[in-house]
């Protein structure tokens, strides 16, 4: 997790939420997040409420919205799954510009699309706004299991190499005369995938021996020193959380 390394969700700046303690700011996206899960998917307006929170909150960290943008198009396919549902549910049927669709399907689309884009949303926010060092260092003083610490702290360190051997292969693929444009070259791209998933155990072996050789116990060392993190801070950070709360019991009292 070195500090020359690219980090694809990390925006650096220094704004109030840069500047916030990890632990809080995960403690603080996790209670959104459970907010937003658990409204009722009729309470529509409730979402817009939860939109408007986290972009008041990007406007905060200054997070560039097409940035933001970009980063959210990885769950294109969940949107996809959202709008079949309405045509592939059964149930009773509205008809929606001449179409039958599925009144549950609607809504079962509806609820994935607003709550899944949300999470995510704000999963991004957090990584946008925290290091991968310092989310570690966050986890390490919520007294996450050590296990599962050191899967993380390897997943974030790795996945980049792994994703850096992924854009080599591709270079030496096209400066073969390789072209993905093609369907008929979809062959090899598949063998590009399987090569890559060897290399990627065979290096994953190296590191382990490389790592027990220089005394590695089994578990990554405190990152950070373990200070008390103040009151004032955990307030401050629980103020979005305290606004989602009240999202969710109007909408469960308006249910």
């Amino acid at each position: 997790m070195g500090a020359g390394h690219a980090e694809a969700l990390h925006l650096p700046g220094d704004s109030v939420l840069h500047r916030s303690a990890p632990e809080v700011k995960i403690v603080a996206a996790f209670l959104v997040v459970l907010c937003v899960v658990a409204t009722p998917r009729e309470v529509f307006w409730a979402f817009g409420g939860y939109a408007l929170l986290l972009f008041g909150l990007v406007l905060v960290a200054r997070v560039p919205p097409r940035w933001l943008a970009g980063r959210l198009l990885i769950e294109v396919p969940f949107v996809v799954l959202a709008l079949v549902l309405p045509f592939t549910a059964g149930g009773a049927t509205t008809e929606v510009a001449g179409l039958a669709l599925s009144t549950g399907g609607l809504l079962a689309g509806w609820n994935i699309l607003v709550k899944g884009t949300l999470g995510l949303a704000t999963s991004v926010l957090l990584a946008a706004t925290t290091a991968p060092r310092e989310l570690v260092v966050g986890l390490q003083r919520l007294r996450t299991p050590r296990l599962l610490i050191t899967i993380i702290t390897l997943m974030l360190r790795y996945a980049e190499v792994i994703v850096a051997e992924a854009k080599r292969m591709r270079v030496a693929r096209i400066c073969r005369g390789h072209d993905p444009r093609f369907l008929w070259q979809l062959g090899a791209t598949a063998r590009g995938v399987g090569s890559l998933f060897i290399r990627s155990y065979e290096r994953g072996e190296r590191v382990h021996l490389a790592m027990v050789s220089r005394g590695w116990s089994g578990a990554m060392p405190e990152l950070g020193e373990s200070r008390r993190t103040s009151p004032a801070t955990w307030w401050l950070g629980m103020a979005p959380p305290a606004v989602a709360a009240i999202v969710l019991g109007v909408a469960l009292w308006t249910a």
